[in-house]
This record gives C-alpha cells, sequence and structure tokens, in this order.
C-alpha cells in the first residue's frame, strides 16, 4: 500500500512546490534501519537515518527537526526511552513514534506516558513490517505535527491581535470609553459614524467592530473617499457593466458587493459629493442599487461604518453634506480622541512601534533618554498616531536620537522647532504644527492634518537619504517602500539634491 502524502494533513510548502515531510529514523540495526529508510523514500518520505540515540539528539538541538521520528526502544549507550525524554526536554512538539521488536506493555504505557504518539512492533522479517500499521501512525503523526504549528500560528494571531488590541486602546479613561461602545454596538448592524482626527486610529476601531461581530468571518472592506474623484468612486462603491464609460472594458464588481454579509468602511465620508451622497442614501435604506451602465437591480447585505474627521455639522447649511445622509449615518457615533489628549499613552505606544519595527528592519530596540521621554509629553502630536509611527520608524532605522530632539523637544507643544538638514531644498508647504498659511489664511483641520503627514514623511525622507549618501535604492527597503514609490514622494515633496 503506497501513502498518499496528500491525506496526511501535511501542507508545509518550500519554493512553491509541496515539501514532503522528513522522517528521522533512529536505529543501532544498520540492516533494518537502511530497509525502512527505502521503504520511506519509496512512498515519498524524505529521510535522514541515525544510529545512535545521541546522534538523533544533537541534530534536534542543531535545529534539525523532522516532521516525525521512528526511534527504537532498544539502542546501545542511551536508549529509546532515555532519547524520548531529551527529544521532549529541548522540543516539546517533536512527533515521535515508537519502534520495538517486542510488545511490552510496560515499556508501551512509559512510551506514551513520555509524549510518544504511537508504538510500532518490528517484525521479525523486516520485509514483513506492517505497511498498514506503520502508515497509520505515520498519517497520525504528521497530522498531529499540522496541528501543533497551526496552533502556534493561530497563539502568533492572538498575540498580534492582542498587540493590535493594545495599539488601538492603549489604557486611558477616554479609550476604555470607545472600546465600551464598541462592545456594545458591534454584535448589531446598525450603521456607525467614527470622528476624530487624521491619525487617531479610526480605521482600527471600524475593524475592532467588525472583528467582534457575527460578520466577522465575512470581508472588511475599506473605501477612501477622498482618494478617487466621484465618477470613479461611484464605480468603486457599485461596480460597472462593460463599456459604461470611457476606459470601462470589462464589468466590474463594486465594494458593496465584495462586502456582501461583511463590513464596508466608507472613510472620509465627509469627501464625497452630496450627489453621490443621494445614492449612498438609497442604498442604506433599502440595500439595493445599480451598476453604472445598467437598469438591474443588485442587492449587498453590507454593515457600513463610516469615518470623518472634519465637521460635518458645519457642512450642512452650505448644503455640502446631506441632512438626510448626516442622520442616516449617525445612528451610533464614536468620537476617538487625539494623542495629545491620552498622553499617558505615549510611552506605551512608542515601544509598541519601537518592537514592531525593530523586527521589520532588522534593527536593534533603540531606547529613549529621559529627557526625550519627557519632551515627548509635551509635544502636541498634530499628526497623532500615525505621526508617532513615523517617528519610531525613523528612530528604529537611523538608531539616533539626536534626530528625534529636532522634531520633538522644545517646551511649546504647539511649536516644536523645525527640522534641519542640508543639502536638501523642499518646497514651502504649511506648517502642520501653526494655524496659518504662508499668506495667513487659517488652515482648516484637514489642511492642517495632510500638513502634518507630509512634514513627517518628509522628516523621515530626508535624513535616511543623507545617510545613505543619495543612494535612492538603498534609500527604499529602508524606508518600507517601494523605489517607484520613494520616486513619486520626492516629486511629491519636492526634494531636490544640490
Amino acid at each position: 500500500m503506497t501513502t498518499d502524502l496528500t491525506d496526511t494533513g501535511y501542507s508545509a510548502f518550500q519554493d512553491g512546490r509541496l515539501a514532503p515531510p522528513t522522517v528521522a529514523i533512529a536505529d543501532d540495526d544498520a540492516g533494518f534501519g537502511e530497509y525502512l529508510k527505502a521503504f520511506l523514500e519509496i512512498r515519498g518520505y524524505r529521510t535522514r537515518l541515525y544510529l545512535h540515540g545521541e546522534e538523533l539528539v544533537a541534530s534536534v538541538q542543531r535545529g534539525q527537526i523532522p516532521d516525525v521520528i521512528l526511534l527504537d526502544v532498544m539502542m546501545p549507550g542511551m536508549d529509546g526511552l532515555a532519547t524520548l525524554r531529551q527529544l521532549k526536554a529541548c522540543c516539546s512538539d517533536v512527533q515521535v513514534i515508537m519502534l520495538s521488536g517486542r510488545e511490552h506493555a510496560t515499556t508501551i504505557v512509559e512510551a506514551l506516558s513520555l509524549g510518544a504518539v504511537n508504538y510500532v512492533v518490528k517484525p521479525d522479517d523486516p520485509e514483513g513490517l506492517g505497511e498498514i500499521a506503520l502508515d497509520a501512525a505515520l498519517k497520525q503523526a504528521i497530522a498531529n505535527n499540522r496541528l501543533a504549528t497551526e496552533v502556534t500560528s493561530l497563539r502568533r494571531q492572538v498575540n498580534d491581535d492582542e498587540a493590535q488590541a493594545f495599539l488601538v486602546w492603549g489604557r486611558s479613561a477616554a479609550m476604555r470609553k470607545v472600546a465600551v461602545m464598541v462592545d456594545r454596538v458591534a454584535d448589531s448592524d446598525v450603521t456607525v459614524l467614527i470622528r476624530g482626527e487624521s491619525g487617531v486610529g479610526k480605521e482600527l476601531v471600524a475593524r475592532a467592530i467588525h472583528d467582534r461581530s457575527p460578520r466577522r468571518a465575512r470581508p472588511f472592506v475599506k473605501v477612501n473617499c477622498a482618494a478617487l474623484p466621484d465618477e470613479l468612486l461611484e464605480s468603486e462603491l457599485f461596480g460597472h457593466e462593460k463599456g459604461s464609460f470611457t476606459g470601462a472594458s470589462a464589468l466590474r464588481i463594486g465594494k458593496f458587493e465584495h462586502a456582501h454579509l461583511g463590513t464596508l468602511m466608507l472613510d472620509e465620508i465627509g469627501e464625497m459629493k452630496p450627489g453621490l451622497q443621494g445614492k449612498l442614501l438609497h442604498v442604506l435604506q433599502d440595500g439595493e442599487f445599480s451598476r453604472l451602465g445598467s437598469n438591474k437591480r443588485v442587492t449587498a447585505d453590507a454593515r457600513v461604518i463610516a469615518a470623518t474627521n472634519r465637521d460635518l455639522e458645519s457642512m450642512l447649511p452650505r448644503a455640502e453634506f446631506r441632512e438626510d445622509l448626516y442622520y442616516r449615518l449617525k445612528v451610533i457615533e464614536i468620537t476617538v480622541p487625539p494623542l495629545r489628549e491620552r498622553t499617558d499613552e505615549v510611552h506605551r505606544l512608542f515601544e509598541f512601534f519601537v518592537r514592531q519595527y525593530a523586527k521589520r528592519y532588522n534593527r536593534s530596540e533603540p531606547t529613549l533618554s529621559q529627557p526625550l521621554r519627557e519632551a515627548m509629553e509635551r509635544y502636541h502630536w498634530p499628526g497623532n498616531i500615525r505621526e508617532l509611527e513615523n517617528v519610531v520608524k525613523r528612530f528604529v532605522i537611523l538608531q539616533d536620537e539626536a534626530l528625534l530632539r529636532f522634531d520633538i523637544h522644545t517646551t511649546d507643544r504647539n511649536q516644536p522647532a523645525a527640522f534641519q538638514q542640508q543639502p536638501v531644498v523642499a518646497r514651502d508647504v504649511p506648517s502642520a504644527r501653526t494655524a496659518h498659511n504662508g499668506d495667513g489664511a487659517l488652515l482648516s483641520l484637514p489642511e492642517r492634518a495632510k500638513a502634518a503627514m507630509l512634514q513627517a514623511e518628509r522628516d523621515l525622507i530626508i535624513p535616511t537619504l543623507h545617510r545613505v549618501h543619495w543612494n535612492r535604492r538603498k534609500a527604499a527597503p529602508l524606508l518600507g517602500i517601494s523605489y517607484k514609490t520613494l520616486l513619486n514622494k520626492l516629486k511629491e515633496h519636492g526634494i531636490s539634491r544640490e
């Protein structure tokens, strides 16, 4: 009988191909070991053969951990049970099948109590090896190995989720109120409006609602209403038929259909034009819409969560935002406070990002001096968590606290010192940390938020370019972006080298 490895539950991939399970054989009988090695390789397994338990243990301790171990009970020196103890001490999840020439009940019980997953009796004649028994034992062990791998992955995912939850909720009283509200509304389908400045984590709050809802197994789809012109945004939301407009070369499924039975987040809803707001209102009321270029009605059951950093109330009198849509969206309202109102979270968030980006960029975890820690508490953080994250990226990459002092070290939290570097020239933009542009006109909240983001990007890009002597191909991976994106950023910011 030939074992079908696709039935074993083994699903490791290597270089794009299915990698067969590796079986280590530890048996002092060289003849039987070679036969068993050939027996397994014919069936598609990879094998490693050891004549002594000490050799096997040393190999596992070096990190050469097989998927399954076939371990002889009776061996000179360190016998099978002693070897099993050593294996489990250094690698508790390793799958071990014991092999023995005799079926001793006490030995079987002891082996299983030490962590062996099975016990197979050797026949007197090697060719009489019970294929069915061994195949079944191997299949079970490999399935166990797969399960252990999945459990480890789930634990890692849980840790990541806990880290994300920590990132969102922190420990401040203001964020605990947000967490309570999320738990209260998550199990319903009501529309939620999330408000807050740019960079406070509105998307993470929306994802938290989705992840705690009955829809969590279905898609979470995000649409940035500020990223597309109205015509393209309508197609993005509702889809279009082939030929419905110039460039519509094929049928397109919209985001509402993609989010069917899941959650659709409409970010920057305040940027949507009134004409499209009317169609959105109709969809929220009836759950139906038509793709562009079609009269056919499409039904989609998607929970809508909207987010904005704009003052929608001030837009109503100017007819910039429909009043009926405003009240339709504002069934439940959650306001995420800015980072300056929860400064007790700054250091914990800083440390969280340091661990995250040190691992991502293969850097050591830098530490902050006490003066800089105090300066961070005084700083206004106009870009909120996004600005803090960019500061940490820069700190982790450059490993130089002195560069951070230009951005943060100031006694006036609203007027931090300007970052200065030469010989880089960048065009003037309104400062995110002041209330006026160069003409003295008052900056709106979105304008200040955008200026904060642009400033944070420049403050990361410029010193990174200096560090690599303006080698943009080296700078791009340090910044965590592609070379093309870096070129676009340089053009966007007007950064050039004299």
